[in-house]
């Protein structure tokens, strides 16, 4: 019977729980029983460690993915002269290069322009039609980085070294014309005219043409050569999402009178695998993350369960001596958080040190997404109250006589 009308103890209140408290009394079931949250914690850990070292291991392999891919040229688009109506070859206007590199998306710009009648020859003694398939192509200055062409030896053309008789071969040309290295004294005969060869070409994958080609400088070709000007290729590299925009209006901006004398090359086959690899690794990293959640989940509620079983009589006392459900319900829940958040935390360090350890083994930068970590512990946080929410209910609800009885 509880007090009579007017007794003083009827305006008695349970005290609330400050912060401190709720940590101090949330934390008391994991410093009286540290084997068993130890291992608990442990079992979220492997968890999440396996949800951080997966995203981070394939964002890791992603990254190094994605650079061999650029170095594939996924973005790299060309446009050429097609043929006019009457069935001539066309040509593009001396001004695409630079129409074409006023579209917003495009990075790079360069271009090369065939340079007609005009054979590379080793000396001035071999028959003019024995061109042995070697091509003349004017070269602008930012073609290298362009196309990703590297040097095996000599240098580039520059702005002094374009407007003299000076020649960079490809890799195939120079092997042909029997020129292994740059030397001063070394020159090849173009069109009747000595140059000098100041560069040689490694293979360029991604452009294949220039291996068999004497490149020679824009103004050069125009003055000493005969060179007209109109570009008969120009590279482009745009931003990867852009591609398919930027491919849409290449053939006007290069040629607005006449679009369809312009053929401009399909994206590579290298930029639809990247899209497809970012699906597969989503699709992925969303299965093994939801799995290794659900792992972390189990654990937490597994534990909580028998938690509040064998802490009965710790119940009925507290709950004898003035404990509301609802403290009750709060200290099982705090503790639920705070292992969940021991095991969170492991978790996200030892993830990142998998990945690290992985990723340096095969030469790969190491990527771990923000999102991975800090999602991971909020995850963690978040399926821990919810898997100590039913043993904290249940906790709350037991009688005091109830719980003192079963112990």
């Amino acid at each position: 019977m509880g007090p009579a009308p007017g007794d003083p103890r009827r305006s008695l209140s349970p005290a609330a729980l400050r912060p401190a408290d709720v940590l101090r009394v949330g934390s008391a079931g994991l410093r009286t029983r540290p084997l068993r949250a130890f291992l608990s914690a442990l079992g979220i850990a492997i968890g999440i460690a396996a949800m951080v070292a997966v995203v981070g291991i394939s964002s890791s392999s992603r990254v190094e993915l994605d650079r061999q891919l650029d170095a594939l040229g996924t973005n790299l688009l060309t446009v050429a002269p097609g043929n006019s109506l009457s069935g001539d070859t066309a040509t593009l206007p001396t001004e695409s290069v630079a129409m074409i590199a006023r579209i917003e998306p495009v990075r790079q710009v360069a271009a090369t322009g065939t340079v007609p009648d005009a054979g590379v020859y080793r000396n001035d003694r071999i028959p003019r039609m024995q061109t042995g398939g070697l091509a003349v192509l004017a070269a602008q200055l930012n073609l290298l980085e362009t196309v990703g062409a590297t040097l095996a030896d000599g240098a580039w053309l520059n702005a002094a070294t374009e407007r003299y008789p000076v020649v960079v071969l490809g890799s195939a040309a120079a092997r042909q014309l029997g020129v292994p290295e740059v030397n001063p004294d070394v020159q090849v005969h173009l069109d009747g005219q000595w140059f000098t060869v100041v560069g040689i070409l490694d293979p360029v994958p991604l452009a294949p043409e220039l291996d068999s080609a004497a490149l020679v400088g824009w103004p050069a070709a125009q003055r000493q050569l005969g060179f007209d000007g109109h570009p008969t290729t120009v590279y482009t590299r745009s931003r990867d999402a852009d591609v398919e925009a930027v491919r849409g209006v290449l053939a006007a901006t290069a040629n607005p009178e006449s679009p369809n004398e312009v053929t401009v090359s399909r994206p590579s086959d290298a930029l639809a695998a990247r899209r497809a690899a970012d699906q597969a690794f989503t699709g992925l990293l969303l299965g093994l993350g939801a799995v290794a959640l659900l792992v972390g989940g189990v654990g937490v509620a597994n534990t909580m369960v028998i938690s509040v079983l064998e802490r009965r009589a710790e119940i009925g006392l507290r709950r004898s001596l003035g404990a509301t459900r609802g403290q009750v319900r709060l200290q099982f829940l705090a503790e639920s958080l705070l292992l969940s958040a021991i095991g969170g935390a492991g978790g996200v360090l030892i993830g990142v040190a998998v990945t690290a350890g992985y990723a340096s083994s095969r030469s790969w930068p190491a990527v771990v997404p923000a999102w991975a970590s800090v999602g991971g512990l909020g995850a963690t946080l978040l399926i821990g109250g919810i898997a100590g929410l039913y043993p904290a209910v249940r906790a709350a609800r037991l009688a005091p006589t109830e719980a003192l009885a079963a112990s």
